[in-house]
């Protein structure tokens, strides 16, 4: 993996570490559907204009379709999906199973792209499955939450957004190589914005959300979203579906070192040690690491 690459991947990890806190303050004032569409909204608000300044105008009407489309499964499914989730599970639980989208992505980019994974990304996944279900096994919990919804439903949203995550990687790798990342980001913000602002309307609280609540959905709007988003296009296309789908064994990771700064949460040694296997996995997932070939070298 190009450095350029390695540095978005990072960038990206840590600033979706962080959106899970965000929705949750979100959601507590806003609801599940109406913070959902602010945060396709402000990001939207955020990527279009600067889509345009960057002269991507021609490039959205010759692709508006494919992009709005993707957008909402890309975009406004699994953000409302989590939001959902967030009711009922931990964040740092919804970060976790959010680190099951690679596995999802990979069987998805192999079957339909014809993407078969190497030895060493084969590899790198189970490392990176194994470090997340260690750390599942010593943080997540399933306790019921105030909103009274069961917490198996919970968890159900939560590999039903990663599905569509994976769906929507490979439909941008086979439908949209070659458009700028740019205009992929600013297209599926406005896509999903579109498709959820008459349920936003229909759901929207009856008081006035406030200041933490407003200041928490423009964060995860602006940064979580309007910039997440172009790293993240960037890197499905300059490394693949597939590869670019690993950055979520990274997210649970920084999700636990905020928690341990902001919020006062305990780190571990065995938290430490469960994010070394999930960079180790995601490395060899993603390409930065392989395995050293076993076929003898010819003389």
């Amino acid at each position: 993996m190009p450095l350029a690459s390695i540095i978005d991947f990072i960038l990206l990890a840590a600033i979706w570490g962080s959106s899970f806190l965000f929705m949750r303050f979100a959601i507590t004032d806003f609801g599940v559907v109406p913070a959902t569409a602010m945060r396709v909204a402000i990001g939207a608000a955020f990527l279009v204009p600067l889509m345009l300044w960057k002269g991507g105008a021609r490039e959205f009407r010759r692709h508006w379709r494919a992009v709005c489309l993707i957008g909402v499964i890309n975009s406004g499914l699994p953000f409302m999906l989590f939001a959902f989730a967030l009711l009922t599970i931990s964040t740092g639980l919804s970060a976790i199973l959010n680190a099951t989208v690679p596995l999802f992505g990979a069987l998805i980019a192999w079957f339909w792209l014809k993407d078969r994974p190497t030895a060493s990304r084969v590899l790198g996944l189970a490392i990176g499955f194994v470090g997340v279900a260690m750390l599942a096994w010593d943080k997540a919990t399933l306790q019921p939450g105030a909103s009274g919804i069961a917490p198996i439903w919970a968890v159900l949203a939560c590999l039903l957004a990663t599905v569509s995550y994976g769906v929507a990687a490979s439909a941008t790798k086979r439908f949209l190589t070659g458009v700028p990342p740019l205009v992929n980001a600013a297209g599926s913000q406005l896509g999903a914005t579109l498709a959820l602002v008459l349920p936003a309307l229909w759901l929207a609280p009856h008081a006035m959300p406030g200041r933490q609540a407003w200041l928490a959905v423009l964060v995860v709007g602006v940064m979580c979203t309007g910039v997440a988003y172009i790293l993240y296009f960037r890197l499905i296309e300059n490394t693949g579906p597939a590869k670019a789908l690993t950055v979520t064994f990274a997210v649970p990771v920084f999700a636990v070192i905020y928690g341990a700064l902001f919020l006062d949460e305990h780190v571990t040694p065995w938290m430490v040690a469960c994010g070394l296997v999930i960079v180790c996995g995601t490395a060899l997932s993603s390409g930065l690491l392989k395995l050293p070939s076993l076929r003898p070298q010819p003389r």
